[in-house]
Order: C-alpha cells, then sequence, then structure tokens
C-alpha cells in the first residue's frame, strides 16, 4: 500500500471551504493509502510566530474537526507535527544540502511576503519552510501527496531535495513523491471573497442551524437582480456557487429559474439554507459525540504521535547511518 502525507495548519476553526477542499479527499484517500495527516503546527509559526499562543488548542479543535468528518484514527495516523521531534532533526540536516536559491525561486514565498506586508516574514523560517516541509513529506518516505496547482512548485522541490540526498548519499533511500491533484470546487465566502476566516466571511463546520439561515441570508447575489422578476446572472451570484455544490439535484431548476427571472433571491437563500443545514447534520452530531468524550480525543492524539513518531525514527536511523553521524 502507498503511503500519503499531508498536512493542515491549525490556523481557527474549519470551514465548508476546507471540507471540499481537504477533508473529503482525507475521507477518500484513508481507505487506499497508509495515510498520515498532521496539523502543521510549526508550519503556522513561519507566518505567526508572534502570537504563537492557542496553537495546541487549535491543533485539538483541528482534531475533532477531523473526527466529525469521517477520518477513522484506526485507517490513519492523525497527529501533530511538533509532537515528532524527527521532522525538526531531518529539516536541520536537509537544509544542510538546499541551496539558498531554491528556496529564494519559491513562487509562494515572494506572493506571500507581497501579501503580508503587515507582517515581518525576513525570517530564516519563513524562507526555509520549504524545506521544513519536504522533511514532513520524506520523513515518512510519502509516495504521494495531494495537492493543489498552485503547490506544484512545493513538490517539485521536495523531489529535487530528494534527488540531492539520494545522490549524495544513498541512491533511491528517499522516494520522489508525486502528486495527487486535488480537483473540488471553490466555494466562495458568504461576501464573494476567497472564504476565510480573516475575512468574516465562512460558514463553519460547528455553525449550528440559525447561524447557517443568517449566513445564507447575507449571502452576496447578482448585484443586477433587484427584483425577483429580473433574469440574473448565476456566475455573479455566491448562492448559486453553493447550489451548484450543495443541492446538486435541482441546482440545474434553480440557476434556470434565476436565468429566467422566474425565482427570487429570498426562495433561492431559504432553499439553500434547507440543504446546506441537511449536508452539516452528520458533522454536528458526530461532533456532539466527540466533544462528549474529550478523553478519547487525547488518546487518538497521543495514539498518532506516537505511530509518526516510530515511523520517523526507523527513517532517521537511516540518514544517521547514511550521513555517517552514528
Amino acid at each position: 500500500m502507498e503511503t500519503v502525507l499531508s498536512g493542515m495548519r491549525p490556523t481557527g476553526k474549519l470551514h465548508l471551504g476546507h471540507l471540499e477542499g481537504v477533508l473529503k479527499s482525507y475521507v477518500e484517500m484513508q481507505e487506499n493509502y497508509r495515510a498520515f495527516y498532521m496539523v502543521a503546527d510549526w508550519h503556522a509559526l513561519t507566518t505567526d510566530y508572534e502570537n504563537p499562543g492557542g496553537t495546541y488548542e487549535s491543533s485539538v479543535e483541528m482534531f475533532k474537526d477531523w473526527l466529525s468528518v469521517g477520518i477513522n484514527p484506526e485507517k490513519a495516523v492523525m497527529f501533530i507535527q511538533s509532537a515528532v521531534r524527527e521532522h525538526a532533526e531531518l529539516y536541520l540536516l536537509l537544509g544542510m544540502l538546499t541551496p539558498v536559491p531554491w528556496l529564494e525561486r519559491n513562487p509562494t514565498y515572494k506572493e506571500q511576503k507581497q501579501e503580508l506586508k503587515e507582517k515581518d516574514l525576513s525570517t530564516y523560517g519563513f524562507l526555509g519552510y520549504p524545506v521544513l516541509q519536504a522533511a514532513d513529506i520524506l520523513i515518512y518516505k510519502a509516495d504521494k501527496v495531494p495537492i493543489g496547482e498552485d503547490q506544484r512548485p512545493h513538490l517539485e522541490l521536495t523531489r529535487e531535495i530528494a534527488r540531492r540526498f539520494n545522490h549524495l548519499y544513498g541512491s533511491g533511500f528517499f522516494p520522489e513523491p508525486k502528486e495527487i491533484l486535488t480537483k473540488f470546487p471553490k466555494l466562495p465566502g458568504i461576501d464573494g471573497r476567497k472564504m476565510s476566516k480573516s475575512y468574516g466571511n465562512a460558514l463553519y463546520l460547528t455553525d449550528d442551524e440559525k447561524t447557517v439561515e443568517e449566513k445564507a441570508r447575507n449571502m452576496f447575489t447578482d448585484p443586477k437582480k433587484t427584483r425577483k422578476n429580473d433574469p440574473g446572472n448565476p456566475d455573479n451570484c455566491v448562492v448559486c456557487a453553493f447550489h451548484r455544490v450543495y443541492n446538486a439535484g435541482n441546482s440545474e431548476a434553480v440557476i434556470s429559474g434565476c436565468k429566467k427571472g422566474e425565482r427570487g433571491c429570498v426562495d433561492c437563500k431559504k432553499e439553500l439554507a434547507v440543504v446546506l443545514n441537511a449536508a452539516l447534520e452528520p458533522i454536528r452530531r458526530k461532533r456532539a459525540e466527540v466533544d462528549a468524550d474529550p478523553g478519547r480525543v487525547n488518546d487518538i492524539i497521543r495514539d498518532g504521535n506516537s505511530r509518526a513518531a516510530k515511523a520517523a525514527a526507523e527513517t532517521m536511523d537511516g540518514v544517521r547511518k547514511l550521513m555517517k553521524l552514528g
């Protein structure tokens, strides 16, 4: 069975964008791969090193969300990155052989420095985070990594680092991981921008029925459709974007009615709230079970950390021998 590795930063509550973009694929992959799912708390520090408070609590909440959507700790190794110190050791050793120009050409490095101007990202940790990312992947000898199209340069850098290590120390020790390109519907936030906690426009997995109804009422619609009988443009409507994903059986009728001016935005929003709450109900039910047994969550975290550490230690034994470190 091939190994897959993926991680998420614990930067806040998970929302429907995470569900469609990451979590549903996690549930599928655990059936077909030796799956390692990592809460990437060290990665969170690369941009939020000034405010690390609450990282562990956010990590625990992420575990609860994972469990609530169907990730099974008996099928997947769920762990916290910082609990497996071998990641840091491999990060250090891979950093010794990674040329600086490889990191400086990383497009995400340039983009985030431009986008996050309010933060001081002129740090070694931010420049070198792709090496930590490579260590996360290689320490489990992952064959596959699920990524979006924009993350391809990161994975190619991991392959380059693996090739360089293999050339210098041990041919074939690290596999060159291949991508699993994740194709998922792009869900906008309720205001039409990217769904994000920082924008205050997200629908969270933990939202109750009334909150979902309120957020559906506040969703942006086609600004040119001011009256019910006006023909609308579904491509400019957040509500229609959600209908396409969560109301697939009736979305064509919704969109057709919008275009023809046969449906008003209020009706579309009410119907959307119903289907969204139906989709979230099993997640809410499972989350209530998880919250009722915090001891089990702690046991799952400890067990996952231990299983990940065992696999990582085996890899590091081989790395040290190849690098003549004992």
